[in-house]
């Protein structure tokens, strides 16, 4: 059995206890985590459109301008994505594959899943409430599309059944 473990800030604690709790445990483990490929661009075009001016990099160095502030946040998201990994590796507690991709988040974790057994993912938007607000638009576009099987699971514990959107109003029937 192969289980993807989509491990994200904020929610992976919550995925890596559910493979814990609902896989086998001789079940292939994949803890996978996606670095959004846009953000280095969109620091870059910032630096060079509000800075820079359009001049290349080290045009002037005796300012202090620096380096491209896009390699930069690539190197801190490369190291942040591996020390949560790291993490969530050891909070599994049993042999896994850590696997980190860059690109769009929502796309790169459905070819992730293509040919596992299992998904494993947190909802990640209004968790005060039941219902489908409670998951992102990355992770509503993975539940709709994933190959496989889905254990979506509360990062906490979920909300009360009080808090599921009430019916809407239908007017009274004729008969």
């Amino acid at each position: 059995m192969t289980v993807v473990v989509w491990i994200v800030e904020g929610t992976w604690s919550a995925c890596v206890d559910a493979a814990r709790a609902h896989t086998p445990a001789d079940a292939d483990i994949i803890l996978f985590h996606v670095t959004p490929a846009d953000i280095p661009g969109a620091a870059y075009g910032a630096f060079a459109g509000l800075l820079g001016r359009g001049q290349p990099w080290g045009h002037r160095p005796a300012e202090g301008w620096g380096s491209d502030p896009g390699t930069r946040l690539e190197h801190l998201a490369a190291t942040s994505a591996a020390q949560l990994l790291q993490a969530a590796a050891e909070r599994l507690g049993r042999p896994c594959t850590r696997s980190e991709r860059t690109g769009r988040m929502e796309r790169e974790v459905v070819a992730a899943a293509e040919g596992a057994d299992l998904l494993i993912l947190a909802r990640d938007g209004d968790r005060s409430h039941l219902g489908p607000h409670s998951l992102g638009p990355a992770s509503r576009f993975v539940v709709d599309h994933a190959p496989c099987p889905v254990l979506l699971v509360w990062p906490e514990t979920a909300p009360g059944l009080t808090t599921m959107p009430s019916l809407p109003p239908h007017p009274p029937r004729h008969r």
